[in-house]
């Protein structure tokens, strides 16, 4: 008989194939079988889940984690504390707002040096795409950065300038050539400047008039071409405009190679309830209506979504306060990705297994991270989560790991809980565990 280093057995073990009940076995850290629930077997450590679901580690692909340079606003000690919490073992950190950003070689090597002995979970990193880098994108791949991400419209910070559309055509074909992914934020700086101003704006909805949906539509029909003609992969990231979603399918339906995600809050909070002055809810593309969220979840439900990811972009207390123009856009929710879409699948119908898929093996099949992250199959790394997904809890700022705690879910009842996180076999929900994440390469 076969001596493993961890047993898990639930009555809800999510595997490809939907959940079974199973037992996970563990051997080095990888997944050595998948046997069933009752076998007798030989571990180390055995656990059993009883009615609690074990899922597949989640794979965050959209997390700004702003250290070095930033380190006030986050951190990959705290960042990654917060994603062990809410059941991420493996996050991808974008390129800004770091200083400096991961746009070189000497950029990379900054945030590979902060980042060493201080992650909770898995960590690999985006390469930037920024006016004047094009040389940079060749080391960088050969690096392993994960991908490439750009702006069409002002990033927020100085040294992350957005790449114009002129510049676009360069920067594909050289992703083309080496096989990379660019990624987008997909917005357009004229339609933006002829946009109504959110200066000292307390409203939301004038928040909202001042990033228009057409804002968004232009720039994903611009991206969408621009890499149809370069035969390159493209990504649209944090999705938001409805009207994005026909773009997208009728892009991938004539062969190009472009997908898109999006994220939990454009799913779940609604522009109609926002209170004004609210700045906690600000970020760009804006939450949009209720009745555009839900042509998210269907563009989700028909695969022109591929997956869910946080774009957790946190920024201390008194850059969220002000007036809707003047607050930092970005929502700090890498914690509560899973219980937040959860509930709205619940109260919808979702089954859980979708959510998994698009927060797990979706994100870890954009960055070429599966079989290894995302799922529960032999062969994959142990990154294991223990799940209530009856169990509610009220979000309270103070218990939420990243280093401010500020959120647009504070108060809220949500559904499911995390209850056990493990990364390669090894139990890092405690929070007073040492860091035993690594910093990952493209494969």
């Amino acid at each position: 008989m076969t001596g493993y280093d961890l047993v898990v057995r639930s009555s809800r073990a999510f595997l490809p194939a939907g959940p079974v009940a199973a037992a996970v076995c563990v051997l080095d850290g990888r997944i050595a079988a998948i046997e069933a629930r009752d076998a007798m077997l030989s571990a180390e450590r055995h656990v059993d889940l009883d009615d609690l679901a074990l899922l597949p580690g989640l794979v965050d692909t959209h997390v700004h984690v702003n250290e070095p340079g930033r380190t006030e606003w986050e951190g990959f000690r705290t960042a990654t504390a917060a994603a062990a919490a809410g059941g991420v073992t493996t996050i991808v950190d974008m390129p800004l707002n770091s200083v400096p950003p991961t746009t070189t070689v000497a950029g990379l090597e900054a945030k590979r040096a902060a980042a060493e002995g201080a992650v909770h979970v898995d960590v690999g990193f985006w390469g930037g795409a920024v006016p004047g880098n094009l040389d940079e994108l060749a080391p960088l791949h050969a690096a392993g950065v994960f991908g490439f991400k750009c702006f069409t419209a002002p990033s927020g910070v100085d040294e992350f300038p957005r790449l114009d559309w002129p510049g676009l055509p360069a920067v594909l074909r050289e992703t083309a050539r080496l096989d990379a992914l660019l990624i987008a934020h997909c917005e357009d700086a004229d339609a933006l400047d002829a946009a109504p101003p959110a200066d000292g704006a307390a409203r939301f909805a004038d928040f909202l008039a001042s990033r228009p949906p057409g804002v968004e539509d232009t720039a994903v029909a611009r991206l969408a071409a621009a890499a149809a003609d370069a035969g390159a992969r493209a990504h649209v990231v944090h999705l938001s405009s409805a009207g994005s979603v026909p773009l997208v399918a009728a892009a991938r339906a004539a062969g190009t190679r472009l997908t898109a995600e999006t994220c939990p809050h454009y799913l779940t909070l609604a522009a109609e309830a926002v209170p004004d002055g609210a700045t906690e809810f600000k970020c760009c593309p804006p939450i949009r209506g209720a009745d555009n969220a839900g042509a998210l979840w269907r563009a989700l439900a028909d695969g022109t979504l591929a997956c869910v990811v946080s774009d957790h972009s946190p920024c201390p207390a008194d850059l969220k306060a002000g007036d809707f123009g003047s607050a930092w856009g970005g929502i700090a929710s890498v914690q509560l990705g899973l219980p937040v879409v959860w509930t709205a699948a619940w109260e919808r119908g979702v089954p859980l297994a979708d959510v998994v898929r698009w927060m797990a093996a979706g994100p870890a099949d954009l960055v070429g991270l599966s079989p290894r992250k995302g799922r529960i199959v032999v062969g994959a790394d142990a990154d294991l989560v223990a799940f209530a997904p009856d169990d509610e809890f009220t979000v309270d700022p103070a218990a939420l790991r990243h280093r401010h705690p500020v959120t647009p879910y504070a108060g809220a009842r949500l559904r499911g809980v995390v209850h056990r996180t493990w990364l390669r076999g090894v139990d890092i929900g405690t929070i007073d565990q040492e860091p035993r994440g690594v910093l990952l390469t493209r494969p």
